[in-house]
């Protein structure tokens, strides 16, 4: 045995090698994937490390809105309200024997009735509940069917440019030129003719309101096709053999989607102001249906003898409207990082 001290030319080199040669961990980040920046959670402090993403950020900041809270609170409400309205009311107004005309315009507070009676002696309350079933379907069908046509459109304009992007640009021109009231007065009156639905209902306000409302959407994303398919990681995709088709769905539209949404989200409100402006002008929805703008509509011959049938489904109207739009702001604030 010798009791000799170790080298210290051994330690010295051996401390060398640890240095140059590092371990795979220590390169990459403990549970991370090589060639990713950790992210260390506040809070942490055993170090749980995250991939940091757009979406994942903006989400974090969202919980700390307090508007995007009310609004998202809000939007729940009326949402369960319009899927299940039977929760919040116990009186259906279509039932037969639920209207009776000497209860006609009563105020509030009439044999029990919280916002009093409408011009067919049916309970308002319940009314303006069922009412909201309408206004957002409308503002959701809309938007969404204007989000898949602006999308597609625009993205076949923006990456293949050409004749086609001439085309759809020229389209829109022409359609932007036109009044938004206006061209849903006339989609409307051609969509109600015995040639095609025969009424104004549900379906025939939809359409009408999604040939216009696809513009906007489809000048969005393609400005963000356009500065997409110069990226770095579309021309490796591209030199990998990807096709055009996988290159669009993987690559463009998941990056591109941002503004989209933040105005999907503000125009949802925009739009449900607008079936109401179309149905207070008459040229909207029809009895037997039950919508805010139709209760607008019956209201406006008795402003002054009953407020009432114009004052609760004003509100509720402009609170949908609002927290839409509330929405739509703390989502673009989120996902654009130079408001941060």
């Amino acid at each position: 045995m010798s009791d000799a001290p170790p080298d210290p030319r051994n330690a010295s080199a051996s401390s060398v090698a640890t240095e140059t040669h590092p371990s795979p961990e220590a390169a990459t980040g403990v549970g991370n994937a090589p060639g990713t920046v950790p992210e260390l959670t506040a809070g942490s402090g055993t170090g749980d490390l995250r991939q940091a993403s757009l979406w994942s950020d903006a989400w974090r900041q969202l919980r700390k809105n307090t508007l995007f809270l009310i609004a998202s609170a809000m939007l729940l409400v009326l949402t369960v309200m319009s899927i299940a309205p039977q929760l919040f009311t116990s009186i259906d107004p279509r039932a037969r024997g639920a209207c009776q005309l000497g209860d006609s315009r009563q105020g509030p507070g009439t044999n029990g009735a919280w916002f009093g009676y409408d011009t067919f002696g049916c309970d308002y309350y319940s009314t303006v509940i069922y009412g909201a079933r309408v206004s957002m379907i409308i503002g959701l069908v809309v938007v969404g069917g204007s989000m898949l046509i602006g999308v597609f459109l625009g993205a076949l304009a923006g990456y293949f440019g050409g004749w086609f992007d001439t085309v759809i640009a020229r389209i829109t021109d022409v359609i932007y030129g036109l009044p938004t009231i206006l061209g849903a007065i006339l989609l409307l009156q051609l969509l109600a003719s015995p040639r095609f639905f025969g009424e104004r209902n549900l379906a025939t306000v939809s359409i009408a309101l999604i040939l216009l409302g696809w513009l906007t959407f489809m000048r969005l994303f393609r400005s963000s096709v356009i500065s997409i398919k110069e990226t770095d990681y579309v021309s490796a995709a591209r030199a990998m053999g990807a096709s055009n088709s996988r290159i669009i769905l993987k690559h463009i539209v998941p990056n591109g989607l941002a503004p989209v949404l933040v105005y999907g989200t503000i125009a949802v409100g925009g739009i449900i102001a607008a079936e109401a402006t179309l149905s207070f002008l008459g040229i909207g929805l029809q009895q037997p249906a039950i919508s805010w703008g139709l209760q607008i509509n019956s209201a406006q011959n008795y402003i002054r003898s009953s407020p009432h049938l114009l004052f609760f489904p004003s509100v509720f109207l402009s609170v949908t409207v609002l927290s839409f739009i509330l929405l739509g702001d703390a989502l673009r604030d989120a996902l654009d990082p130079k408001l941060r």
